[in-house]
């Protein structure tokens, strides 16, 4: 065994409020927040006093709950930007990018969604208001798409990420009925009539959803387990971009997934 170095216990027990958040489906209230770290709501109230002024926690004024703030973000992107497949796929964007002349972005899991770690603007691309850290939705992105398609393949178990992703799926869809949009889909079944072609496809793919005159394709890297690992993404105007499935955006676009994905060992069989 390793020796044992000294360490700061209080910053370890105060983490598991961390890790609790970070598991949850959503934002706490105190009670059930203290309750899953193991220990008294009194004791968690202290804790969390710190890293709201930390700004790792924050803490909704209306509804007393507690979630995951801005520094925790912060955080987990840099985490996340250091993976191997994050910098592997980095180092590809610019070839890809002079290939097919379009704006590219890379995006990953996070604890709220499909999140944009990544992102090389063309020369010719329009200006669209997306920055480092933002969230995609799941219906009108191509991201949204494409990772509710390959994060929970069919006859699958269920763990962590797909629950959350069902819930959020859920949730979205209920805001999208509300809003009447016709330009999403309206029902689960529609939802899932929408993502089986995406996984016959391999590719994900928005027009005039996500922003008025702009289109989208999102394609899938895996990793040598076969888990969706990252997203790589096209977006451009439709002045410039060809939403066409076997265009010259939508092609090498694909290839550069697949092959990331081979190079990560996923093997298609």
């Amino acid at each position: 065994m390793p020796p044992q170095r000294a360490g700061i216990q209080s910053v370890e027990v105060g983490f598991g409020l961390l890790q609790v958040l970070a598991a949850s489906a959503g934002p706490l209230m105190l009670r059930d927040l203290a309750a899953a770290a193991g220990m008294s709501a009194a004791k968690a109230h202290r804790y969390l006093v710190s890293f709201q002024r930390l700004e790792l926690v924050t803490q909704d004024s209306g509804t007393t709950r507690y979630d995951l703030g801005p520094a925790a973000l912060k955080l987990g992107l840099a985490s996340l930007s250091r993976l191997d497949s994050v910098k592997l796929a980095r180092q590809r964007l610019g070839p890809l990018m002079e290939q097919i002349g379009q704006t590219l972005a890379l995006a990953v899991w996070g604890n709220q969604g499909p999140t944009i770690v990544h992102w090389e603007e063309s020369p010719q691309a329009i200006t669209v208001n997306l920055r480092l850290g933002d969230v995609m939705p799941l219906l009108s992105s191509a991201t949204g798409l494409c990772f509710s398609a390959f994060m929970a393949p069919r006859n699958k178990a269920h763990n962590a990420p797909q629950n959350r992703l069902a819930l959020l799926l859920k949730d979205e869809l209920a805001r999208m009925q509300k809003l009447a949009r016709k330009d999403v889909p309206r029902s689960m079944a529609e939802v899932n009539t929408l993502l089986d072609e995406v996984r016959q496809r391999g590719l994900a793919r928005v027009v005039d959803t996500l922003l008025p005159g702009v289109a989208g394709f999102c394609a899938p890297v895996f990793d040598a387990d076969g888990h969706l690992a990252l997203g790589i993404v096209a977006l451009g105007s439709l002045a410039t971009f060809d939403p066409d499935w076997d265009g010259p955006v939508a092609r090498p676009l694909v290839q550069a997934a697949r092959q990331l994905s081979s190079d990560l060992g996923f093997d298609a069989g």
